[in-house]
């Protein structure tokens, strides 16, 4: 009983906050910079881009996929590595708009919002599920290789290996342009952190699995969004 009782909770929260919503579907692309959490320290920043589609449920929350290529790399003077890497998932994105007290016709919010609430609302944290494929090129000494053997570590063998991965995000959308039912454009400024389920992001393998993260700056555009 309490099950169904949240449920209905649930449902009435999005149906409130969708009234006048027409639930578009959202594209965007942007890039940024990536970067390794990984076995070799002396990590480095490199260019990163990507593209994106999201089905908006409600005004604040989504669901969507993104597809993404970058590169990993460390020097640390004597090594290096490089991974060519790409990238999809599948994700889901909430935003603190979900929890504002906003006015149940959604157009009375779209149209008369201040623009700090209008970004404000669009604050969102956001978790998923995905694939990631390497390519990576080392450049170790023999004294290093040694290193990570002494350490009861491998130097990897597969050098283009594809393994699960979880990207956690943490942005936000600035929107501009105003109609009935929410915005047209989007500025989008995300970061994402990736959990690897692979200790072979960086050609090093010694027991912990390594990390990254993309920092980006994008663009978005809804259709099917009625004016």
């Amino acid at each position: 009983m309490k099950k169904l009782f949240f449920t209905l909770i649930m449902f009435g929260c999005l149906a409130t906050a969708s009234a006048q919503f027409s639930r578009p579907i959202t594209i965007g692309a942007g890039a940024g910079v990536s970067y390794g959490l990984t076995d070799l320290k002396n990590t480095k920043t490199n260019f990163a881009w990507y593209g994106e589609g999201d089905y908006l449920l409600s005004p604040f929350i989504s669901f969507g996929l993104q597809a993404q290529k970058g590169e990993l790399s460390g020097d640390n003077g004597e090594n290096s590595y490089n991974n060519s890497y790409y990238a999809g998932n599948v994700n889901a994105k909430l935003r603190l708009g979900q929890f504002m007290d906003l006015p149940e016709n959604y157009s009375y919010y779209t149209l008369g919002a201040s623009n700090l609430q209008r970004i404000l609302s669009n604050i969102y944290i956001g978790a998923g599920a995905g694939l990631m494929k390497n390519r990576i090129k080392t450049d170790f000494t023999g004294t290093y290789m040694e290193n990570i053997l002494n350490r009861e570590g491998e130097i990897a063998k597969d050098r283009s290996g594809i393994h699960f991965v979880v990207p956690l995000n943490i942005g936000l959308d600035i929107p501009f342009g105003r109609t009935l039912y929410g915005p047209k454009w989007a500025i989008n400024v995300n970061y994402q952190h990736g959990l690897t389920f692979n200790d072979n992001v960086d050609g090093v393998i010694l027991g912990k699995n390594d990390q990254y993260g993309v920092m980006t700056v994008g663009v978005k555009y809804a259709f099917f969004n009625r004016n």
